[in-house]
């Protein structure tokens, strides 16, 4: 025993502290964190409850098919070590970010929503919405800047009749607004085509990579294996500078998109790409490798679950943070009564791996684990603080009701992140 631990990986950032704990673990959940640095320093956490208690709790709250839910600022002002709450706001899924020195938050409640804070999250303005129709989604993934505009992918979903989660049927949508533009103005947004899953690649065209790996149920049917059709969500925006690349663009007009792979399975993401045309209007397409084969499932690292892509700079590296995969081929039935859905959802293990290109991954460490599989560390969100890579994590002790919907949102800290590279 004794020579079996001393070969067990450290976490690199399991001092955690708690920055949001649920007041009921079995009614109010700990949702959507996500995190970013302001100029001055002040860190900004934002996060959502959702569950049946959420309705009893004080403040603003949105309201998506009935499904009540509350968001929450956070901030820091001595590197995470204690945190102050400072305001709500009704709407779910959101990220905050900086576009012209201007701090924002996005979000949506059935329809896209946004709030603006002009003194680093102190105060916010009024919800506003940026849509008037459609049924957006979307977990808080990262955001790009390029020539001058900010770019960010959220979710709608086409009309369907299934009961089952309906993955297939979503259209991830890439944002395109100008840094300096005034982002509560709906019309300074533009939208790229949409293009759903079902559309892009049915279940029926795959083959040969076991995808989907389970039978597929578009409705969902009681004490069965319900796994829903193929589909993508969860996505975030990658641009290749590298002129050595395959997929590179030379005019800098390519966006891809990289998206959960829902397939039954684990390690693939889902991708696409998005081309700006003249006119400034864009367009969303599968990609192609030279073979003049498309290509949707790349090789991705916890790609199962929801992730968060970071492009650095100083190493010209992209940074992946997912959810490690251990024993997704265990029959369900034999996996641990605590152990969430499918046996490709185990959501305990947080994970982070680093490439030059998107493809081929070299894994940096271990972040931070639960304590069994029920604690989950997952749905993680992160940002860069000069050498130190900062982390919001969705999380759970042993009083969460389960994996999926944990108690608590907890900030975790890997220090001197790129000292992590190898050659």
């Amino acid at each position: 025993m004794k020579e079996q631990t001393a070969f067990r990986i450290r976490p690199c950032a399991d001092d955690d502290v708690t920055v949001y704990e649920s007041p009921d673990p079995m009614s109010v959940y700990c949702y959507s964190p996500a995190i970013v640095v302001l100029p001055g320093g002040r860190y900004v956490l934002t996060m959502d409850l959702g569950g049946k208690g959420v309705s009893d709790l004080p403040g603003p709250k949105g309201s998506r098919k009935g499904y009540i839910t509350q968001g929450k600022v956070f901030v820091s002002d001595d590197k995470g070590r204690t945190w102050g709450h400072v305001h709500d706001f009704p709407f779910m899924h959101a990220r905050p970010f900086l576009a012209g020195g201007v701090l924002y938050i996005i979000g949506h409640c059935a329809n896209l929503m946004i709030i603006r804070s002009d003194d680093e999250g102190q105060t916010w303005t009024a919800p506003v919405r940026l849509t008037e129709e459609g049924d957006w989604h979307q977990a808080p993934c990262n955001v790009h800047y390029a020539k001058g505009n900010v770019y960010l992918v959220m979710e709608d979903i086409a009309p369907h009749d299934m009961t089952v989660w309906p993955v297939s049927r979503i259209q991830p949508v890439l944002m395109r607004a100008g840094e300096d533009a005034n982002l509560l103005e709906p019309d300074s947004w533009t939208f790229a085509s949409r293009l759903a899953a079902a559309e892009a690649f049915s279940s029926e065209r795959l083959d040969y990579f076991g995808v989907p790996f389970f039978p597929e149920n578009s409705y969902y049917l009681k004490d069965q294996l319900n796994c829903p059709p193929v589909g993508w969500l969860e996505t975030n925006v990658v641009q290749f500078t590298d002129p050595d690349h395959y997929w590179h663009d030379p005019e800098g007009k390519t966006f891809h998109l990289w998206a959960r792979a829902h397939t039954g399975g684990t390690g693939f993401a889902a991708i696409a790409k998005v081309v700006e045309n003249v006119d400034g209007t864009m367009t969303t397409m599968l990609e192609k490798v030279p073979s003049g084969k498309y290509a949707v499932f790349v090789t991705c690292p916890g790609g199962q679950m929801k992730f968060h892509l970071l492009y650095d700079e100083a190493t010209r590296l992209y940074w992946l943070l997912s959810s490690q995969s251990t024993d997704s081929m265990t029959r369900k039935e034999r996996l641990p009564a605590e152990r969430f859905d499918l046996p490709n959802n185990e959501r305990h293990r947080l994970q982070l791996h680093y490439s030059r290109n998107c493809i081929d991954w070299c894994f940096a460490g271990l972040v931070a684990t639960g304590s069994s599989p029920k604690q989950s560390r997952h749905y993680a969100g992160m940002a860069i603080d000069g050498e130190d890579l900062i982390i919001a994590s969705r999380s759970g002790d042993e009083r969460a009701k389960d994996a999926h919907n944990g108690n608590l949102i907890t900030f975790h800290r890997v220090r001197s992140f790129r000292s992590l590279v190898y050659e």
